[in-house]
């Protein structure tokens, strides 16, 4: 399988490129930058390897939650691409992402994962390892203060994300030591999204580009009345 994997939704952006299972990404921590960095990503990624964008299965980019323009940023590459060369596109949870880069990294099989989400509030999502060695969601994803996080009733848990950077106390009181260790410069990336999609795609989620739309969670500031 080949896919092209894009991600924008925090300070970091990165672009990734899955062949057969093997991972090739570029990722930079640039805030602000994100809609001059990503195309020449992909191009570079493409260039390396001599494919072209008629050569892909598939488009994935992370869907959220995260920061609202970069979210958009990557739907509408994804969308873009997608849409002129008739690929099917795997929009993949940010979250999720943050969960199986631990996993990639630090052999972590729990992870809470959280994304400061600014206004004293965290994007936030408890995984765990499942088939295929993907990360897999246990309850739902949700927006809220550090103080309103599900406590997890059983087991250890690695902490990962902006939120624990921020709110590293409040959480590690409220989560009453359910904790082992928190990683707290941590971020989505693409390489995972990559991976995550390749699963997905086999589960039969890939989707018409009209119907990839990034997740707020946080959609009361997104709407106007």
């Amino acid at each position: 399988m080949k896919l092209i994997a894009l991600d924008a939704s925090t300070e970091a952006c990165s672009a990734a490129l899955l062949v057969d299972g093997a991972v090739i990404e570029r990722y930079q921590l640039a805030p602000r930058r994100h809609a001059e960095l990503i195309l020449p990503m992909l191009e570079s990624l493409l260039g390396e390897t001599g494919l072209s964008v008629t050569d892909l299965d598939a488009l994935a980019f992370g869907r959220g939650p995260g920061a609202f323009t970069g979210l958009r940023i990557a739907a509408g590459v994804a969308q873009g691409i997608a849409f002129g060369a008739d690929l099917p596109v795997v929009p993949v949870s940010t979250l999720a992402a943050l969960a199986q880069g631990v996993y990639h990294e630090q052999g972590a099989t729990r992870v809470l994962a959280g994304i400061d989400a600014r206004m004293h509030e965290v994007y936030w999502g408890r995984y765990a390892l499942g088939d295929g060695e993907v990360m897999v969601l246990e309850g739902e994803e949700r927006v809220c203060s550090p103080q309103a996080v599900e406590v997890p009733s059983h087991g250890q848990w690695v902490g990962a994300g902006t939120a624990w950077q921020t709110y590293a106390e409040v959480l590690g009181k409220h989560l009453r030591g359910r904790i082992t260790t928190w990683l707290g410069e941590r971020y989505p990336r693409a390489r995972d999204i990559a991976i995550l999609a390749a699963q997905d795609f086999k589960w039969g989620l890939a989707m018409e580009a009209e119907q990839a739309l990034p997740v707020y969670l946080r959609d009361n500031v997104v709407k106007r009345p």
